[in-house]
C-alpha cells in the first residue's frame, strides 16, 4: 500500500512517467480536452472531487518547476485563488505565469494529460510543467 495520499493509479501512473518540463493540466469540469491528449477523469458531480483537493493530492507526488493560469481567474477571483497565492508563496508550485484563457486552451494541447474534476467555479484550471528533484 502507498504511503504518500495519492491512491488513484492513472495519477500515480502519470507522476512516474513525467520527464521535466512535462505539462499536466487539472481543469475544471468545463475545459475542453484537446484530441490526442489523455484524459483523467475523476468528475463525479459538481464539486466533486473539488479543483484544490485535487492539486493538492497531486502535489505530494509530483515535482513542479513552474505553473500557468489564464489570466482570467485573477479577475473572476473564484474560492482557491487564495490558496493558489499560498502554494505559490510557499514554493510548490514555483513561479507563474499567466496566459489569456484562450491561449491556456491551445497550451494544454502539449499536456501529457488533462485530468478533469467536478469543479465548477470558473476559470479553475492549472498546468503544471515539472520539475526535476536533484
Amino acid at each position: 500500500m502507498k504511503k504518500t495520499p495519492l491512491l488513484n493509479i492513472a495519477l500515480s501512473r502519470l507522476v512516474a512517467s513525467l520527464g521535466h518540463g512535462d505539462i499536466v493540466v487539472i481543469g475544471d469540469a468545463g475545459l475542453p480536452v484537446p484530441p490526442g491528449v489523455e484524459l483523467i477523469d475523476l468528475a463525479l458531480t459538481h464539486g466533486v472531487p473539488d479543483f484544490l483537493g485535487t492539486l493538492k493530492v497531486l502535489l505530494s507526488e509530483m515535482q513542479v518547476e513552474r505553473h500557468v493560469l489564464a489570466e482570467e481567474i485573477l479577475l473572476k477571483r473564484p474560492t482557491p485563488l487564495p490558496a493558489l497565492e499560498a502554494l505559490t508563496v510557499g514554493g510548490q508550485l514555483g513561479q507563474r505565469q499567466l496566459l489569456k484563457h484562450e491561449d491556456f486552451k491551445v497550451l494544454s494541447r502539449q499536456a501529457r494529460a488533462v485530468i478533469r474534476t467536478g469543479e465548477c467555479q470558473p476559470y479553475c484550471n492549472i498546468a503544471l510543467i515539472a520539475g526535476v528533484t536533484f
